[in-house]
């Protein structure tokens, strides 16, 4: 034990702490939990809880015995966590479908914790959690409620086991669920008074997720169940937000509770690894029995932020002199990062994904309900065995609170917003998907080191999805029962074996026999089906395999008028990771002669692995003190203390962000709030102060880059697999935020920009912050997290790149930025490298034409409106950032930002995006500033050449006849004035780099008071449109062989 661990023996002797696996999703592996056994005995806890939801035999075939493969598994947990002074304490939830009153249902019951007791197993529990509150009819006749069924139950089953450990985990397991109070609740009340007193009942606290138990809310519990609670605490559980991850401290408790309670068990992170900081602290904090003064704790930094002289610097980590025996969440988190260091030197393989991705289904719109699924919520159901309805419980107790919803609906609508899924003029948006598909069946204890998934079982559980419900004007607070509409997936790359011959949601092997009927009932029969193992089907282990990433982007051709047919291509789903290889297409097609009037964008297939990771050498652990740690001294590559402080603080906990998240969100918003002060207006010290802002968010978005650098260097890369999806998204937003700001940087904006440089909803409008922090909603209701925030930041909504891409791309996100005159050359090149259809157009025209396409395509872009174009770097690998600095101080000088890395590979561009205000006025000085220079440049006569192909023909005679070309519509220039063309090579490392370089682009149209653009495509590229709807557009006008595609923003 580390001199900073909990010390066991200060701790309460019946006091129970430790963890309960009790997460929606993908289990933790055998291997994981031996390893929490291990560091549960380091830090002083005792037990651990086996409840994972979706794990096969616990919950949906809960009445089916364990095989002799799966026995050996428990056994062997079972055996470990007794070596290491661990109580093993096996959970099942039969409330899905359970007949109370069958004497068959119970005795099955009992053989199946009899099976688990020949494990070795001597605690138990059973959970009634998320589940309908209504009886069956054959109940009913039996039991004068269902708090009395489950009494029934759970006291028999308590005396057949011979009186072991035992817990319950009610159906009204928090103070917003109990019907109608706490106090009044008939349910609980039955409970504390049948149950039996040797048993003892989970509680959550006020909320499913709360942010604090006090002494009041304990006592109140405590009264009501005759005896003290055992806390289920779900402060960093986040199974319910896909973005979401909590790496803060353990902090909302004081520890002056731990006499008024029974026991805590927290249920943590889905992804086993990052729990390190959430139990440490847990741990720490069981062993205190004070918590820290008033005056040491931090002053918030929502409050200091608005106070401070602005140097910028997080001086809320001055370490404190406390005594062990007083708890202070700050410096615990501290203490528990120089533990949790080491762990990212152990050489560790990631694991695979185990969920494949389903097909979303497309429904008409319908309101969303800004309650949202989350951990331990009720969900509407149907069983293989039960066709009950969903119930409300506002309708057994109108005296439930309740809360207006016209504030939350439009931060639910914020929350929810994607691409695919846009929120249009109106604030409903234009589709609503969703999966109504099971979850696959999985299985957690037939191998080792994985999670196997078996699609051969059908998964009783499907989740419903709202449909047609009408938005009430007030909702009861967290006690609407809703769909579990999805599972947090886990996508971590694998670096050991690629293949590209089928889509990786093709490699997952299929377990054949976790539905085998062969049940253990004795020791003697456990031998038996020992001898007979063999003749079993084989239990196969899914050895994912990841395929080579493959991408083609069909032709984009944007802009005035489109010519280009484009070839006959399967048709794509936008931003496809895995299309139909080039290897597979029919080689005769011939490409068409002519141009589309702005060009094209095809992403080409590319060969390059899914996965970054690299063999890396193990970093010897050294011993980190809560000193700041010499950077100059380490490798460049190895993670520091401060680092994963970092880390933490971006991902800290559902009602609070992180001091430095915070830091950055306070400085984009101050520095797009007063950007009119870099305007030319003479000597204002105003500017100084916006440079100093914005070298000072720069730095800290270059520090955030360099830590998911330094993460995915890691020896271990079962963690770094398990971070790097939150990093990375991270990562994106801030790369765009960047973007927008240098592009802000310019003072190429009217004076009113900040009217139109704020989000519409963002973490700074009226309530938001309070809401978020007060802990009165549940946190399900904000979505996303930090990352989310900042991306709402933006003044267009739901922006793409914030959309975690169906593989991790490797590297980190390419750079998006202003163009500059020393682009020309590279962006003409990238033109005429796709305008044939996404395709090189050099054959197409003579050696002395060859800047025909760029001429026509893009130059009037460059030379007109050159402060609305954007480009996309790429600097070959995808993680040297050229942001990154040394040093602890933020507000350094721009001499002082560190220059790229010897031998670093030079930054390419392989992207562009340009758009001008108002199309008919960009046509019209097309006609007085560039096409007489065109004119001159490629003469009439050059028609008359042999050697030129009608597509080089049509382009000379386009500025010729430019003057009597067609036009959009009135009626599209009117509603979407701007005028927006895009190219984009293969994306190779960042497929999502297109969709946030347009956003970045918007973002820069809707700062001059733009709100709407448009772009023309051929009929015939069905890809390109389907592209463009991702992001929002949709179709206004089909004109002949031109479709106009228009967003309003």
């Amino acid at each position: 034990m580390t001199e900073c661990c909990p010390d066991q023996n200060s701790k309460r002797k019946d006091f129970i702490c430790g963890v309960v696996e009790g997460f929606y999703g993908r289990p933790w592996t055998t291997e994981q939990r031996k390893d929490l056994f291990q560091k549960l005995q380091k830090w002083g806890l005792d037990m651990y809880v086996y409840a994972p939801k979706d794990d096969y035999k616990h919950r949906a075939y809960w009445r089916e015995l364990y095989t002799v493969e799966e026995a050996e598994h428990l056994t062997s947990l079972i055996t470990e966590a007794k070596s290491h002074g661990i109580t093993f304490c096996y959970a099942l939830s039969p409330g899905l479908d359970i007949t109370y009153s069958s004497q068959k249902e119970i005795t099955i019951l009992k053989r199946k914790l009899e099976q688990v007791s020949q494990f070795g197993c001597m605690c138990f529990a059973l959970l009634f959690d998320d589940i309908e509150p209504e009886m069956t009819e054959a109940d009913k006749q039996i039991f004068q409620s269902f708090a009395h069924a489950q009494v029934s139950v759970t006291n028999e089953i308590h005396q057949h086991l011979g009186c072991p450990k035992f817990l319950l985990c009610p159906t009204q397991y928090c103070s917003t669920r109990a019907v109608p109070t706490v106090i009044a609740s008939e349910y609980l009340n039955t409970l504390g008074t049948k149950l039996s007193q040797e048993i003892d009942i989970m509680w959550t606290g006020p909320k499913v997720i709360s942010k604090t138990l006090t002494t009041e809310c304990i006592e109140e519990i405590t009264q009501v169940l005759r005896r003290p609670p055992v806390i289920w605490d779900n402060l960093h559980a986040n199974d319910y937000d896909q973005k979401r991850i909590f790496l803060g401290p353990y902090c909302g408790r004081k520890p002056e509770l731990i006499p008024l309670l029974r026991g805590v068990l927290s249920n943590p992170n889905c992804e086993y690894n990052a729990n390190m900081i959430p139990i440490w602290t847990l741990a720490h904090w069981a062993r205190c029995s004070l918590n820290a003064p008033p005056h040491m704790e931090a002053v918030s930094w929502d409050i200091k932020l608005e106070r401070e002289s602005e140097q910028g610097v997080c001086d809320d980590e001055v370490l404190m002199s406390l005594e062990k025996h007083v708890y202070h969440h700050r410096q615990a988190l501290r203490q528990a990062i120089n533990d949790w260091l080491p762990e990212f030197s152990i050489p560790k393989a990631a694991q695979g994904p185990v969920i494949k991705p389903q097909t979303p289904i497309t429904v008409p719109a319908v309101p969303i309900i800004p309650i949202l699924p989350s951990v331990n919520t009720c969900m509407s159901l149907v069983t293989a065995t039960s066709s009950t309805t969903t119930t409300c419980t506002a309708e057994l107790a109108p005296a439930i609170p309740t809360v207006n919803t016209s504030q939350l609906q439009a931060l639910a609508d914020v929350c929810s917003a994607t691409p695919d899924r846009p929120i249009l003029s109106t604030g409903i948006p234009a589709i609503e998907t969703f999966n109504p598909i099971p979850t696959p069946v999985m299985n957690s204890l037939v191998s080792p080191t994985t999670v196997i998934l078996n699609e051969s079982i059908p998964n009783p559980i499907i989740p419903i999805a709202n449909s047609n419900m009408s938005l009430p004007t007030e909702i009861p607070v967290s006690t609407l029962p809703v769909p579990l509409m999805g599972v947090k997936v886990i996508d971590p790359e694998n670096a050991d074996k690629i293949e590209t011959d089928q889509p990786m949601c093709d490699k997952i092997d299929i377990n054949e026999s976790a539905s085998n009927d062969s049940v253990l009932e004795s020791a003697s029969f456990i031998e038996n089906m020992k001898k007979d193992k063999d003749e079993d089907d084989p239990i196969i282990v899914d050895e994912v395999e990841t395929a080579a990433e493959q991408q083609q982007n069909g032709e984009m051709s944007l802009g005035g008028t489109p010519q280009t047919l484009s070839p006959n291509q399967p048709v794509l789903e936008p931003l496809d990771v895995d299309p139909p290889s080039n290897t597979a297409m029919d080689s005769d097609v011939i490409m068409h002669d002519q141009l589309s009037e702005n060009g094209s964008m095809q992403v080409e297939p590319s060969n390059s692995p899914l996965s970054a990771d690299m063999m890396v050498e193990s970093v010897e652990p050294t011993e980190v003190t809560d000193e700041a740690v010499e950077e100059s001294s380490l490798d460049p590559d190895a993670l520091t203390a401060d680092d994963l402080l970092l880390l933490c603080d971006l991902f800290y906990l559902p009602f609070e962000h992180g001091s430095r998240g915070l830091r950055m969100m306070h400085d984009f918003h101050w520095l797009t709030t007063h950007a009119a002060s870099i305007l030319p207006r003479g000597n204002r010290p105003e500017t100084s102060e916006w440079r100093r802002r914005l070298r000072r968010f720069s730095w800290w978005a270059g520090r955030t880059r360099r830590l998911a650098r330094r993460v995915a260097c890691a020896p271990n890369k079962e963690l770094h697999s398990e971070l790097r999806p939150y990093l990375w998204d991270l990562c994106a937003v801030l790369a765009l935020l960047q973007a927008f700001l240098r592009w802000l940087e310019l003072g190429k904006f009217p004076n009113s920009i900040a009217t139109y440089a704020q989000g519409s909803y963002t973490w700074f409008s009226k309530g938001w912050r309070e809401a978020f922090e007060s802990g009165a909603q549940e946190p399900w209701v904000f979505r996303g997290g930090l990352t989310a925030d900042l991306r709402r930041l933006l003044p267009v909504e739901c922006s793409g790149d914030a959309l975690r891409p169906h593989c991790m791309p490797i590297g980190l996100p390419l750079t998006v930025r202003p163009y500059t005159p020393a682009d020309e050359e590279a962006v003409c090149t990238i033109c005429h490298k796709t305008c044939r259809d996404g395709s090189d157009c050099s054959d197409l025209f003579p050696s002395d034409l060859q800047t025909l396409p760029a001429d026509r395509l893009v130059v009037p872009f460059l030379t007109l409106t050159p402060e609305l174009c954007m480009v996309i770097e790429d600097d070959g690998l995808g993680d040297v950032d050229p942001d990154d600095v040394d040093g602890d101080d933020p507000d350094v000088d721009a001499a002082e930002v560190r220059p790229m890395k010897t031998g670093a590979v030079k930054r390419e561009i392989v992207g562009y995006a340009c758009a001008a205000l108002n199309s008919k006025d960009f046509y019209k000085r097309q006609e007085i500033a560039l096409i007489p220079e065109m004119c001159i440049k490629y003469p009439k006569e050059l028609m008359e050449r042999a050697d030129l192909s009608p597509a080089a023909k049509e382009c000379v005679g386009h500025f010729h006849e430019f003057n009597n070309m067609e036009r959009a519509p009135d009626s599209i220039v009117r509603s979407h004035p701007a005028l927006l063309t895009c190219c984009v090579l293969p994306p190779k490392t960042d497929p999502l780099a297109p969709a946030r370089l347009l956003t970045c682009l918007l973002a820069a149209l809707r700062a001059h008071g733009v709100n709407g653009v448009h772009a023309c495509i051929n009929s015939t590229d069905h890809y390109l449109q389907q592209f463009y709807n991702k992001l929002g557009f949709v179709e206004v006008s089909r004109i002949g062989g031109r479709v106009y595609l228009a967003r309003a923003f």
